[in-house]
């Protein structure tokens, strides 16, 4: 069979099925992107051929403030459609289309495959309450934050019409989507290989000039972005009190200086910086470290080494970290919001906590540091969740290829 992928950052949440499917005999697989983001990574399967489109127009200044959003995604719309009708031109036609609608790649797909069975992959849709829109009263919207998402699900609204299914990776994201159309939607997750995402009591990680081991004090924090939709600032304002009730330990933070959720600072400045300066000369940072960004290899290590992991989000997409840690069998301590209250309950595969409360962070990350004997359990349940309910080889990769078939 002759399958599309369209993905602004391909692989991105198709990493296994497209995987999967190249390996198989039979299946010619294709996938279009965005080229910049092409051009920044390594050729991923020698089997998949990728094709890459270019974006020219922007939203001009007279351009409604409310639309420069859709009209970024109606042109990647229309660069993805002028590349498929190339490839139809070339003799392409995909039986299969699987797309992520989110960036206005799917606008026009079916009208260029209209044979074609499309899936979208529906990640979140944006409502005005009862989600991440003030959520965090330090973070509050304006009328116009409320009126603009309206149109910034304009996009996934067309997607959701024309698709003939869909995908979300767990059932909060999917209920977020409206009453009547969620029926086209099921919940499947892509999955995380938790064969090779396990504990390994003899992983180190060295960093600059520092050597951290299984064994030490570690607390550890990872986010693709250190902001606040992922809790970065209450974890910040733990820090004081954290430290100094556990002088022996040291904190690894993981995440870049960008914002991939949520909003933007003033050009120039950034939200680890400015949680650094509220702290006001109150935490030794020499026991802080900021990782930055790091290869897959030495994130996982990070995991491997941690005593206590915290994780943190507000009601929005659950990040990939976190059943990942639970792969490996960290000791967590999450925000008891409710994308991980769908995976874990409180006190059985993690110890969770009201988002905005510090103090109650801090607390359950020292029970879990001066009694570590006792969560060897709850690591365990961790694990084993992570492993019947989202593991990619014998859960989620047989019912993406079942739902293919």
């Amino acid at each position: 069979m002759n399958y599309l992928f369209v993905h602004q950052n391909f692989p991105g949440q198709f990493l296994h099925i497209a995987r999967a499917l190249a390996n198989q005999s039979g299946h010619r697989v294709v996938a279009i992107a965005d080229q910049a983001n092409l051009s920044a990574r390594p050729l991923y399967h020698p089997g998949i051929s990728v094709y890459g489109y270019g974006l020219k127009k922007k939203g001009q200044s007279d351009t409604h403030p409310y639309l420069l959003g859709l009209e970024l995604q109606i042109a990647r719309g229309q660069a993805v459609a002028r590349l498929a009708l190339e490839l139809k031109k070339k003799g392409f036609e995909p039986e299969i289309v699987l797309a992520h609608p989110g960036w206005g790649e799917a606008l026009f797909l079916k009208d260029i495959f209209p044979q074609a069975k499309h899936i979208s992959y529906f990640e979140f849709y944006y409502r005005s309450e009862g989600s991440d829109v003030n959520f965090d009263p330090q973070m509050p919207s304006s009328i116009d934050d409320l009126l603009k998402l309206r149109i910034r699900n304009s996009a996934q609204l067309h997607a959701l019409i024309s698709a003939d299914m869909g995908v979300s990776p767990t059932h909060w994201q999917r209920k977020q989507y409206p009453d009547d159309l969620i029926n086209k939607i099921q919940v499947l997750h892509e999955g995380i290989d938790t064969t090779a995402i396990h504990a390994d009591p003899a992983a180190a990680l060295i960093w600059k000039n520092n050597k951290f081991h299984a064994g030490q004090e570690i607390i550890t924090y990872v986010a693709r972005n250190l902001e606040p939709y992922r809790g970065f600032h209450v974890f910040m304002q733990s820090l004081p009190t954290l430290l100094a009730q556990r002088p022996n330990a040291v904190v690894l933070i993981v995440g870049g200086d960008g914002v991939s959720y949520g909003r933007q600072l003033p050009e120039g400045q950034n939200y680890r910086q400015k949680y650094i300066e509220a702290a006001n000369g109150s935490v030794d940072w020499s026991r802080v470290h900021f990782l930055g960004k790091l290869p897959y290899a030495s994130y996982l290590k990070v995991l491997q080494i941690s005593s206590v992991h915290v994780y943190l989000t507000y009601p929005f997409v659950l990040s990939w970290s976190f059943l990942e840690a639970m792969s490996v069998g960290c000791a967590i301590v999450a925000s008891n919001t409710a994308p991980v209250q769908e995976v874990v309950e409180d006190q059985n595969q993690a110890l969770l906590f009201d988002f905005f409360d510090s103090k109650a962070l801090v607390e359950k990350v020292v029970s879990m540091l001066t009694r570590p004997n006792e969560f060897a359990s709850m690591r365990k349940r961790a694990r084993d969740t992570a492993v019947s309910k989202y593991d990619l080889s014998t859960v989620c990769l047989p019912q993406w290829l079942q739902i293919l078939r």
